[in-house]
């Protein structure tokens, strides 16, 4: 009788096990990024702080550095003035910054820019709609879109620097 009790519960355990392995394979395995390298990049309209509309279709003919973030991330925040400094140096070139804030909080976000004195477009995605298209399930996240609106590079996770200039460069339109 205690063998039986025991077949049985190793059985359900092990159908168990095997049900959860399953779900975890179909959805992570055989997971496809929303957006990969080598796609026209969905066009968005997202507000900036100021309430004005910028449009990723508007901006072909440019670079774009387009990265999500928000003020809680903390490798977020340390990439933030390194794509300051960048915007800076290359924006007379043809790039533009455009960093989509995570559904935060207007002030919070404008307190935020203000301290970190940038310039560069920040936009807001409430509900997350722009950051679903794209595929973002963590921050930070970069996509590099090239002047004929193709994503060049997706990269999740922290930025250097160096990482920052060089994705930079990679974008800039041909004179």
């Amino acid at each position: 009788m205690k063998n039986r009790r025991f077949i049985t519960r190793l059985l359900v355990l092990l159908s168990i096990s095997i049900a959860l392995g399953y779900t975890f394979y179909t959805s992570f395995a055989n997971q496809k990024d929303i957006v990969a390298v080598g796609d026209i990049a969905p066009n968005f309209v997202l507000k900036d702080l100021e309430g004005n509309e910028i449009e990723l279709h508007d901006l072909r003919g440019k670079g774009v550095f387009l990265n999500f973030w928000a003020t809680v991330c903390p490798p977020c925040v340390d990439e933030m003035p390194y794509m300051e400094n960048n915007f800076q140096k290359y924006k007379d070139q043809g790039i533009e910054i455009i960093a989509v804030n995570f559904d935060e909080q207007p002030i919070r976000i404008e307190r935020f820019v203000d301290r970190l004195n940038l310039n560069f477009s920040i936009v807001l995605d409430p509900g997350l709609q722009v950051s679903q298209v794209y595929g973002v399930r963590e921050l930070p996240a970069t996509f590099l879109i090239d002047e004929n609106g193709v994503v060049i590079e997706r990269r999740i996770g922290a930025l250097t620097e160096q990482m920052v200039e060089d994705y930079v460069q990679k974008i800039l339109p041909s004179q």
